[in-house]
Protein backbone atom coordinates (compact mmCIF):
# COMPACT_ATOMS: atom_id res chain seq x y z
CA UNK A 1 0.00 0.00 0.00
CA UNK A 2 1.44 3.35 -0.95
CA UNK A 3 1.00 6.53 0.97
CA UNK A 4 0.79 10.14 -0.09
CA UNK A 5 4.52 10.61 0.69
CA UNK A 6 5.77 8.02 -1.82
CA UNK A 7 6.36 10.82 -4.31
CA UNK A 8 8.93 12.29 -1.88
CA UNK A 9 11.06 9.13 -1.68
CA UNK A 10 14.37 9.12 -3.52
CA UNK A 11 13.40 5.89 -5.28
CA UNK A 12 10.46 7.78 -6.82
CA UNK A 13 12.66 10.50 -8.32
CA UNK A 14 14.12 10.23 -11.81
CA UNK A 15 16.27 13.27 -11.06
CA UNK A 16 18.16 11.56 -8.23
CA UNK A 17 19.85 8.73 -10.19
CA UNK A 18 20.59 11.23 -12.98
CA UNK A 19 22.23 13.56 -10.47
CA UNK A 20 24.17 10.79 -8.73
CA UNK A 21 25.28 9.24 -12.03
CA UNK A 22 26.43 12.60 -13.37
CA UNK A 23 28.50 13.24 -10.24
CA UNK A 24 30.00 9.75 -10.39
CA UNK A 25 30.96 9.96 -14.05
CA UNK A 26 32.57 13.38 -13.55
CA UNK A 27 34.45 11.93 -10.55
CA UNK A 28 35.74 9.13 -12.78
CA UNK A 29 36.93 11.67 -15.37
CA UNK A 30 39.00 13.49 -12.77
CA UNK A 31 42.19 11.36 -12.84
CA UNK A 32 42.30 11.52 -16.65
CA UNK A 33 41.66 15.28 -16.73
CA UNK A 34 44.09 16.02 -13.89
CA UNK A 35 46.91 14.98 -16.25
CA UNK A 36 45.98 17.97 -18.39
CA UNK A 37 45.07 20.32 -15.52
CA UNK A 38 41.48 20.49 -16.78
CA UNK A 39 38.13 20.43 -15.03
CA UNK A 40 35.28 18.53 -16.62
CA UNK A 41 33.62 21.80 -17.68
CA UNK A 42 36.86 22.98 -19.29
CA UNK A 43 37.17 19.62 -21.07
CA UNK A 44 33.66 19.71 -22.57
CA UNK A 45 34.24 23.33 -23.59
CA UNK A 46 37.36 22.31 -25.47
CA UNK A 47 35.51 19.37 -27.06
CA UNK A 48 32.83 21.73 -28.39
CA UNK A 49 35.51 24.06 -29.74
CA UNK A 50 37.52 21.24 -31.30
CA UNK A 51 34.38 20.22 -33.13
CA UNK A 52 33.54 23.75 -34.31
CA UNK A 53 36.98 25.46 -34.35
CA UNK A 54 35.45 28.85 -33.61
CA UNK A 55 32.14 29.84 -31.98
CA UNK A 56 30.56 32.83 -30.39
CA UNK A 57 30.01 32.58 -26.64
CA UNK A 58 26.23 32.43 -26.98
CA UNK A 59 26.37 29.43 -29.36
CA UNK A 60 28.91 27.72 -27.12
CA UNK A 61 26.66 28.18 -24.11
CA UNK A 62 23.73 26.66 -25.99
CA UNK A 63 25.76 23.63 -27.07
CA UNK A 64 27.04 23.06 -23.53
CA UNK A 65 23.80 23.93 -21.70
CA UNK A 66 25.75 26.55 -19.71
CA UNK A 67 24.84 30.15 -18.95
CA UNK A 68 27.32 32.96 -19.49
CA UNK A 69 27.93 33.30 -15.74
CA UNK A 70 29.29 29.76 -15.69
CA UNK A 71 30.96 29.83 -19.08
CA UNK A 72 32.85 33.14 -18.81
CA UNK A 73 35.23 32.06 -16.00
CA UNK A 74 35.82 28.74 -17.79
CA UNK A 75 36.76 30.57 -20.99
CA UNK A 76 39.02 32.99 -19.12
CA UNK A 77 40.85 30.09 -17.44
CA UNK A 78 41.27 28.21 -20.74
CA UNK A 79 42.52 31.41 -22.37
CA UNK A 80 45.05 31.92 -19.56
CA UNK A 81 46.31 28.38 -20.23
CA UNK A 82 46.76 29.29 -23.89
CA UNK A 83 44.15 26.86 -25.27
CA UNK A 84 41.80 29.43 -26.77
CA UNK A 85 41.50 33.04 -27.74
CA UNK A 86 38.53 35.35 -27.21
CA UNK A 87 38.00 38.27 -29.58
CA UNK A 88 35.15 40.62 -30.43
CA UNK A 89 33.53 40.00 -33.80
CA UNK A 90 34.48 42.58 -36.43
CA UNK A 91 30.94 42.47 -37.84
CA UNK A 92 29.21 42.89 -34.47
CA UNK A 93 31.27 43.84 -31.44
CA UNK A 94 28.57 42.52 -29.12
CA UNK A 95 29.58 39.00 -30.16
CA UNK A 96 32.59 37.46 -28.48
CA UNK A 97 34.20 34.82 -30.69
CA UNK A 98 36.14 31.96 -29.12
CA UNK A 99 38.80 30.23 -31.25
CA UNK A 100 41.12 27.30 -30.52
CA UNK A 101 44.82 28.20 -30.48
CA UNK A 102 47.70 26.05 -31.71
CA UNK A 103 48.29 24.94 -28.11
CA UNK A 104 44.59 24.03 -27.90
CA UNK A 105 44.90 21.84 -30.99
CA UNK A 106 47.95 20.16 -29.43
CA UNK A 107 45.84 19.46 -26.34
CA UNK A 108 43.32 17.69 -28.57
CA UNK A 109 46.02 15.26 -29.70
CA UNK A 110 47.02 14.60 -26.10
CA UNK A 111 43.40 14.15 -24.99
CA UNK A 112 42.67 11.41 -27.53
CA UNK A 113 43.14 8.76 -24.84
CA UNK A 114 40.42 10.10 -22.54
CA UNK A 115 37.28 8.70 -24.25
CA UNK A 116 38.73 5.20 -24.45
CA UNK A 117 39.85 5.33 -20.84
CA UNK A 118 36.42 6.47 -19.76
CA UNK A 119 34.55 3.82 -21.74
CA UNK A 120 36.01 1.19 -19.43
CA UNK A 121 34.56 3.11 -16.43
CA UNK A 122 30.95 2.87 -17.61
CA UNK A 123 29.27 -0.49 -17.22
CA UNK A 124 27.11 -0.38 -20.37
CA UNK A 125 27.07 -2.31 -23.61
CA UNK A 126 27.48 -0.07 -26.70
CA UNK A 127 23.78 -0.44 -27.57
CA UNK A 128 22.77 0.50 -24.01
CA UNK A 129 25.07 3.53 -24.10
CA UNK A 130 23.50 4.66 -27.39
CA UNK A 131 20.00 4.28 -26.00
CA UNK A 132 20.89 6.15 -22.81
CA UNK A 133 22.44 8.94 -24.88
CA UNK A 134 19.26 9.22 -26.95
CA UNK A 135 17.03 9.24 -23.87
CA UNK A 136 19.12 11.84 -22.04
CA UNK A 137 18.94 14.22 -24.99
CA UNK A 138 15.22 13.59 -25.11
CA UNK A 139 15.01 14.66 -21.47
CA UNK A 140 17.09 17.75 -22.31
CA UNK A 141 14.63 18.56 -25.07
CA UNK A 142 17.29 18.43 -27.74
CA UNK A 143 17.67 16.13 -30.66
CA UNK A 144 20.39 13.49 -30.15
CA UNK A 145 23.38 14.39 -32.26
Amino acid sequence: MSDKYDCLKLKSQLCFPLYACSKEIIRRYKPFLDKFDLTYTQYITMMALWENESMNVRELGLVLFLDSGTLTPVLKKLESKGYLERKRSKEDERNLIVTVTEKGWELREEALSIPGSMSSCVNLEPEEASELYRLLYKVLGAQAR
